[in-house]
């Protein structure tokens, strides 16, 4: 028996309806992922998250907040997770993979262009970019003293930096690096890091102006002229001297230290377009693009930069191979004791 055409017709239309619906689904798919906020979230969002959404159908979720946060975020939610990949500075992810959060890192071509400092141990994350701990120095200031720029972790003993000497505190990636240098200037290293704790307390802390964490409250020292000397990362002090400022960044003749940008995908979430989306940011491309705007270093081999566009950033393989790069598996179950004796031995 036919149809009368009026009851074709709403099935018609039901039918389109429901295909449309459909459509729609398929083609919001979500990623979620949890990385650094401020410039870092303004560059993702701008340009390199749009071409990636673009082919491969999805939309990036974005949720930002400093690796400490992303870390807690996390655990908190583990026995029913809401990221697909996070981003996070070296230390915490290490405890991400310690706690299980990170699953396998799938291989791709990509992973074979990659410095040896950027290939993490057990295969549940990568490095995404790379950042050097040195010192900045006030250059104007500098010459006026009629001073050279500084050139070793020794120099913050320097009595002439009595007073003018800006360093972050322990729990800060940065101050721990500084320490762990001051350790091997005394024959220690992570495991031995009593030679540090005596340095700082012996002969740096009568230099230090502030143990400072807030990336705001460091460049305020500086632009202030309270502050000609510090300990920092060598994105924060691109994107200060960007600004005009007259500051440079020292790679220390011991070596700087690596500060790795680490992405895991993430355990208990089934979504293919996690692994795309590493593989995506390891790209020359996008590695040149990051380096550009943020002032991260390529992990990248094959990424090319200028010299001006490298000036200031970790790049090649003499600056960015040679790298310190610290063992978080022994350091962070010794953290928070140390974080203890920092309080109690140097920053009273």
């Amino acid at each position: 028996m036919s149809i009368p055409f009026p009851s074709r017709l709403l099935t018609t239309v039901a039918l389109v309806a429901v295909s449309a619906s459909s459509a729609a689904v398929a083609q919001e798919k979500v990623l979620y992922v949890a990385a650094y906020g401020g410039s870092y979230e303004q560059l993702m969002r701008e340009q390199i998250f749009p071409a990636f959404e673009k082919e491969h159908g999805v939309r990036i979720e974005y949720t930002a907040g400093n690796s400490t946060d992303t870390l807690a975020r996390l655990v908190a939610t583990r026995s029913a997770p809401q990221i697909d990949v996070a981003i996070m500075d070296d230390g915490p992810m290490y405890q991400a993979i310690a706690l299980g959060l990170c699953k396998e890192v799938e291989a791709a071509p990509v992973y074979d262009d990659l410095y040896d400092m950027a290939k993490v141990s057990g295969g549940k994350a990568t490095g995404l970019g790379a950042v050097a701990t040195g010192l900045m120095y006030n250059t104007k200031y500098f010459a006026e003293q009629g001073w050279p720029a500084p050139t070793s972790w020794a120099d913050l003993k320097d009595p002439k930096y009595a007073g003018k000497l800006v360093v972050p505190p322990l729990s800060n990636t940065y101050g721990l690096h500084a320490l762990v240098m001051e350790a091997e200037l005394g024959g220690g290293n992570e495991r031995n890091i009593d030679p540090g704790f005596t340095a700082f307390k012996s002969e740096i802390d009568p230099n230090v102006l502030a143990y400072e964490a807030s990336p705001g409250q460091m460049t305020s020292l500086f632009q202030s002229g309270q502050a000609v000397l510090g300990v920092w990362g060598s994105a924060r002090i691109n994107s200060l001297a960007n600004t005009g400022f007259p500051v440079e960044m020292v790679y220390p003749k011991e070596g700087a230290v690596s500060l790795g940008i680490i992405g895991c995908p993430i355990a208990g979430r089934d979504t293919p377009e996690a692994q795309a989306l590493l593989q995506y940011l390891l790209s020359p491309e996008v590695q040149e693009k990051v380096a550009r705007g943020y002032g991260y270093g390529p992990v990248n081999k094959k990424a090319k930069l200028t010299d001006e566009e490298a000036k200031g950033i970790p790049y090649g393989p003499e600056q960015v191979g040679q790298l310190r790069v610290i063992d978080w598996d022994y350091v962070n179950p010794v953290r928070e004791e140390w974080n203890t004796r920092w309080t109690r031995e140097v920053e009273r």
